[in-house]
């Protein structure tokens, strides 16, 4: 089923018929309104014609005016007016990528769109910036809103943030308070989120700064991140590998993600072949070293089985081998009720 009620290509010739041919075919080679549906840049129309780019320009400006003014267009203002209906649906501001598939998957049909969208004044297009994408809105007030609101939501973000759709879509509407009741849509939410080029979300659906290896993930290490994350305890790096695999379907070797992982600081190795997330409070280090970070912590003296309990929550060493260590007597000393502490 359409999005709309018209045949886009159809009022495209209706509205074009009266120009003349040099000037219809600029247009189209433009916009992308041609058979092909390749958008043609104004030096490749310049010298198709044997013209400056400043003149394919002037052409093109000229065409646009010349649409504008006649009887043809100003008998098509339904179209315009489903288009901005469409337009104010969505959110009032929507971003181009999200637009122009919405109407139609169709390359072209979004090609005469887009001509449309540009021929009507009630469309304001905004270029894409170091915050925002392109994106076409029909409401000044609430763009300013979902623009401020975005920027706010942004700077509240930390660099190692994930955070679940739900709630990302609630801290969106906390920048949007005045917003009405009819406003607060998920979906809605999604498209205004999706205008940002500074928030994003990840495979697995969560949503952080674009910047993010969480979010933009470029390799073995970031996806073995996201599934320990989730999986959320230590995991041998087979498993790792396993998962990463059948959650993106990459195909990893066990022993590239074992040696990915030995070289990020996110991942500790807490047993033999396992590892745990950095975030989680496992340290790295030999069993000594990790008995003795625990009694510096702790200052006062504990049980051989306080020792092993907590000695086991950080790493994943044998009990033998915590009491092998807790036995020697250059680095930790047991008291006459039998309480260790260090030597």
């Amino acid at each position: 089923m359409s999005t709309i009620t018209f045949k886009p290509q159809k009022i495209t010739k209706k509205i074009t018929a009266h120009l003349a041919d040099r000037t219809l075919d600029v247009i189209e080679n433009r916009f992308g309104l041609t058979a092909d549906g390749k958008k043609r840049t104004l030096e490749e129309i310049g010298k198709k014609y044997h013209i400056t780019r400043e003149r394919v320009r002037q052409v093109e400006e000229a065409a646009i005016n010349l649409i504008k003014k006649s009887d043809a267009y100003k008998n098509e203002q339904a179209i315009f007016d489903e288009l901005r209906q469409i337009v104010h649906n969505l959110g009032s501001i929507v971003a181009e990528h999200e637009f122009l598939p919405f109407i139609s998957k169709d390359k072209s049909t979004q090609n005469h769109i887009n001509f449309f969208l540009i021929l009507a004044d009630v469309f304001k297009r905004h270029r894409e910036d170091e915050h925002f994408h392109t994106r076409w809105s029909v409401d000044e007030t609430m763009t300013d809103k979902v623009h401020e609101a975005l920027r706010k939501l942004y700077a509240s973000l930390k660099d190692e943030d994930l955070i679940p759709e739900t709630e990302m879509i609630k801290k969106f509407f906390d920048q949007m308070k005045d917003c009405a009741v009819e406003c607060r849509d998920a979906e809605m939410a999604k498209r205004w989120l999706s205008i940002s080029k500074n928030i994003a979300k990840n495979e697995l659906g969560e949503w952080g700064k674009a910047s993010s290896p969480n979010i933009r993930t470029r390799g073995v290490k970031d996806y073995a991140f996201l599934v320990m994350r989730r999986h959320g305890s230590p995991m041998h790096f087979k498993e790792v590998a396993d998962s990463i695999s059948k959650t993106f379907g990459k195909k990893i070797h066990y022993a590239t993600c074992h040696n990915e992982l030995i070289k990020d600081s996110r991942f500790v190795l807490v047993g033999r072949g396992m590892y745990a997330l950095a975030e989680w409070g496992y340290k790295a280090g030999i069993a000594r070293e990790v008995i003795q970070d625990l009694f510096k912590k702790e200052g006062g003296p504990l049980s051989k089985d306080e020792v092993i309990k907590r000695v086991m929550k950080e790493r994943y060493f044998k009990k033998n081998t915590i009491l092998v260590n807790l036995a020697n007597p250059k680095y930790f000393k047991k008291n006459k009720n039998g309480f260790y502490t260090l030597a």
